[in-house]
Parts: C-alpha cells; structure tokens; sequence
C-alpha cells in the first residue's frame, strides 16, 4: 500500500472514530480511560499535536472542539455528569495504563 491510500484509510478511520464519540455523548470521558486508557481529551492532544508538528496554528480549546463537535462549554453543560466514587477510584488503579500523550 502506497503512503497516500494509507494515509486516506487512517484518516477515514479517524473520521468514523470522532463521529462514533460524537454521536455517543451518553459515555463518559472517566469511562473510557477506565476502560480504554484513553478519552476525548487524549484524542484532542494527539490532534493538537499533529496539527502542531504541521506547523498549523492551533490551540487546545480549538482541538477539543473538533473532537467533541462543540465546545468544552457546551459538552459540559449538556453531557458531563460528576464522576462517582467508583469511577475516580477505578481512574487511580487503571493511571498506569492511560495513554502517554506527549506534553501531558
């Protein structure tokens, strides 16, 4: 495969991920570190980082909004519950395990 076609499969690929976590605004970001190591915010950070590494002019609040389709504002207010006991506790355990996002 040459580097264009796989560059346009992972795009894709990344494409149908952010919409998948758009569209699923009822799962938590502290549940997807729990399980997956990984959220919303990790998401944002990769792509602030790339948009960076391209020399694109961008800011963190700019790249969760292209994750999130809205602003952090927004998801807050309409979306974000206050995490149980259970959730911050399971957080702590999995810590070893969260994506390393360069920068964080």
């Amino acid at each position: 495969m040459d580097k264009t076609t796989k560059e346009k499969i992972e795009a894709a690929a990344f494409r149908g991920l952010v919409e998948h976590l758009q569209r699923r605004s009822d799962v938590q970001n502290i549940d997807l570190m729990n399980l997956a190591g990984f959220c919303r915010n990790c998401l944002s950070k990769w792509y602030l980082a790339a948009a960076t590494d391209t020399g694109l002019d961008m800011n963190y609040d700019q790249a969760r909004e292209v994750i999130y389709g809205m602003t952090m504002d927004e998801w807050k207010r309409d979306y974000q519950h206050e995490a149980t006991p259970e959730q911050k506790n399971q957080f702590k355990e999995t810590k070893p395990l969260h994506a390393v996002i360069s920068g964080h």
